[in-house]
């Protein structure tokens, strides 16, 4: 063999082994990114299924929709503790008694000191009043005492009470707190405002016999939306049925309309004190769809999915 002959075979060496490496190399990132995709494909799947409720939940006949909703982008509600479920829905309840209260309370100085200073709002306000028990009558002072203790407080307790057994045992622990919690939150605050504002039930016969001076707000009024609007919430956020979701929210409405009726007939109440309890019960039940969204939203499911 001449000796031009030995640099070329070293030369188809180098070259072959320049191939092999490249070839090598080539499989690697092959396989390198074909792991990476299969990763991101489970991955994202994985964060797509520990959003979405489990398909048992779905089929349960305690999942209501309406305690799971999904805040909308950029408007999630931060509360403390949000790195915990418990936590998150404690603190939520009680930043709601909170605000609640301190708003209702403001509002009842703004009636007491500034409106009614007017002396027609002031007259309009016990006319009502007056009225009914002008023409008070044998029936419709029974169905008031009806009106009343639907709205009392051994009614609703039982209401929520039930309620929240059934879905405690049945685990389903926010909705178990859900309308006792309401209920919880509008009596607090209810108790909270008639310990600042002292307002004199009307001057007319009172048919119970409760403290003068707690006229504002109703909390009858206000406990009363709290539960029965809350079961109307529930049940239609799981009936797709518009005559029926009409039918359940007329009866929703019309019981606090009785309900408030009742209490002015009683002479317990003007009608800016049912106006309160209005704004409380219905503070109440959305500060608690709120919290229940909110503790949603972290729980164990939620907190292991990536970000």
């Amino acid at each position: 063999m001449s000796g031009g002959g030995i640099p070329t075979l070293r030369r188809c060496f180098q070259l072959g082994q320049t191939r092999n490496h490249a070839s090598r190399g080539s499989a690697f990132w092959s396989e390198n990114a074909a792991t990476q995709l299969s990763t991101q494909t489970v991955t994202t799947k994985d964060y797509s299924a520990a959003r979405e409720p489990a398909d048992d939940e779905r089929t349960s006949l305690l999942w209501f929709p309406v305690l799971d909703a999904k805040p909308r982008r950029g408007r999630r509600l931060a509360l403390p503790g949000a790195r915990h479920q418990f936590w998150t829905y404690v603190c939520g309840v009680l930043v709601s008694f909170v605000v609640i209260a301190a708003l209702s309370i403001l509002t009842g100085l703004l009636i007491t000191h500034v409106a009614l200073r007017v002396h027609w709002l002031a007259g309009d306000d016990e006319r009502l009043v007056r009225f009914l028990a002008r023409h008070r009558s044998g029936s419709l002072t029974d169905a008031s005492l009806v009106g009343s203790i639907m709205a009392g407080g051994v009614v609703l307790p039982i209401i929520a009470g039930i309620a929240a057994v059934i879905a405690a045992v049945a685990k389903h622990w926010r909705l178990a707190g859900f309308l006792v919690f309401a209920l919880a939150v509008e009596s607090g605050s209810y108790r909270a405002t008639t310990l600042v504002i002292h307002r004199h039930r009307p001057e007319v016969h009172r048919l119970e016999s409760l403290p003068v001076d707690a006229s504002y707000p109703s909390g009858h009024t206000a406990a009363s939306i709290a539960v029965y609007w809350g079961i109307a919430l529930l049940l239609t956020s799981r009936i797709s049925n518009v005559t029926a979701r009409i039918c359940i929210w007329t009866v929703a409405a019309l019981i606090p309309l009785y309900v408030a009726f009742s209490r002015m007939y009683r002479g317990m109440h003007h009608p800016l004190d049912i106006g309160g309890g209005v704004l409380i019960g219905i503070a109440a039940l959305s500060a608690m769809v709120l919290v229940s969204r909110a503790a949603h939203d972290v729980s164990p499911r939620h907190r292991s999915a990536p970000k």
